[in-house]
């Protein structure tokens, strides 16, 4: 079975007969004919599912039904070195589940910790990238955290159709992955001809502020690791627009040398006010970080975070409202594990000056050609920020929330200000 860790079948076949030596008596009695077989029956149905449980428990399919644990500080080390050639075959199951093609379809019947035991098995691995693929350009995946419909969708679709200018072309394709996580039981509807065309996976449901949240944001993780051309992971809603052309997108992300995790120390109630002495001895009030929840992270971050068994539960135990998980999780794990590796910043741009729970959401009264224009710095003065150790201005590359009324408006401007 694919997947480096497949079960393996036990068949038990049973050849001959089952002898039976009655004890030496002056009289011996020959045992019923009709009820000698049934019983013989019996004793060998009962010693081959005897021998299977013994064989799934203690080896073979063991490795599939009992997952393995990926130690936290693993999943962070760069995939040892191999001296295999292309064409060596040693790799075994492992190597197989990476080379096999992307699945068509984002729908997949594996239950949720079988995906992700194989979305972490990525540390274990001999190489960076199977045989016949390292010429591949890498993609950036983009994982859409809806509730259900995704009203921005004609938007969305130019910005990914928009990178040749023929629609659903190979070489626009081979940029980017789609991933939709919405409400179980809603289907979505899109043709062959769009990027989001069979790209929804299982689900669970959701609730605001509950870490069920997180649960679909690793769910979205898991199945986009799936595809080892992906290399980028950027999270978004169904109220988020792009602001620069696919290409651009696919160049800023795939160049940089960090993730874009934004964690900040917040002495308020908001921020420390929010640390439960749970968390502790793992995670200490100083460590404590709070952040954005729309991140964009590489492949190592990401099987580090589905692969995390030390401090993702005590955060689903312990992290309860006011606390919530989807603040404070990777802010926090990723300042204590890699924080060299996090830009610290977000690239998904949201106004919180209006106050509230929430951010501000624009309508269509709201998208104009000034504003929009200053939200990519055509307007105004530019934002500057960090990229790869030196200052740019572009520090953005997506922005919510976006009402669906807005999208008359979007599509009208995005050729002028976005370029698609």
């Amino acid at each position: 079975m694919p997947g480096g860790g497949g079960g393996v079948a036990a068949v038990v076949v049973v050849d001959g007969k089952d002898g039976y030596v009655a004890p030496a008596r002056a009289a011996p009695r020959s045992f019923p004919p009709k009820l000698l077989r049934p019983v013989l029956l019996s004793a060998v149905l009962a010693t081959g599912f005897l021998a299977a449980a013994l064989l799934m428990f203690f080896g073979g399919a063991s490795s599939y039904y009992r997952l393995p644990r990926l130690a936290v500080p693993d999943a962070l080390l760069p995939a040892p070195a191999c001296d295999q050639k292309d064409g060596d075959q040693q790799g075994g199951a492992a190597e197989q589940w990476w080379a096999r093609p992307p699945a068509s379809s984002a729908w997949h019947n594996m239950s949720e910790e079988e995906l992700l035991w194989a979305a972490s098995f990525e540390p274990r691995a001999q190489r960076r990238r199977p045989p016949g693929r390292r010429g591949t350009t890498p993609k950036v995946a983009f994982l859409f955290l809806t509730r259900g419909p995704l009203p921005l969708a004609p938007l969305w679709e130019r910005f990914f159709n928009g990178t040749t200018g023929t629609g659903a072309a190979k070489g626009g394709r081979e940029l980017f992955s789609v991933y939709v996580h919405t409400t179980p039981g809603y289907r979505l509807d899109f043709p062959p001809s769009s990027p989001f065309h069979r790209r929804q996976v299982p689900s669970k449901p959701t609730r605001w502020g509950n870490v069920n949240v997180v649960d679909a944001e690793r769910r979205l993780l898991a199945n986009a690791l799936l595809d080892f051309n992906n290399e980028r992971f950027v999270l978004v809603s169904e109220s988020c627009i792009p602001l620069y052309p696919l290409p651009v997108v696919h160049a800023y992300l795939t160049s940089s040398r960090h993730s874009f995790v934004g964690a900040f120390d917040d002495p308020s109630p908001h921020g420390r006010g929010r640390y439960r002495a749970g968390l502790a001895p793992d995670v200490t009030l100083s460590q404590w970080r709070k952040g954005a929840q729309w991140f964009e992270m590489d492949r190592r971050l990401a099987v580090f975070v589905i692969a995390d068994e030390r401090y993702y539960p005590r955060f689903r135990t312990e992290c309860r409202a006011p606390c919530y998980v989807d603040e404070h999780y990777l802010p926090t794990v990723l300042s204590i594990e890699a924080p060299e590796r996090i830009a610290n910043r977000s690239i998904t741009l949201v106004d919180w000056s209006r106050g509230g729970a929430h951010p501000a959401t624009f309508g269509a009264a709201d998208v104009t050609e000034d504003f929009l224009g200053m939200l990519v710095g055509k307007k105004g003065n530019a934002e500057r920020c960090m990229y790869n150790g030196q200052p740019v201005e572009v520090c953005f590359l997506f922005a919510r929330k976006f009402a669906p009324a807005a999208l008359p408006q979007l599509l009208s401007l995005s050729s002028k200000i976005f370029g698609y």
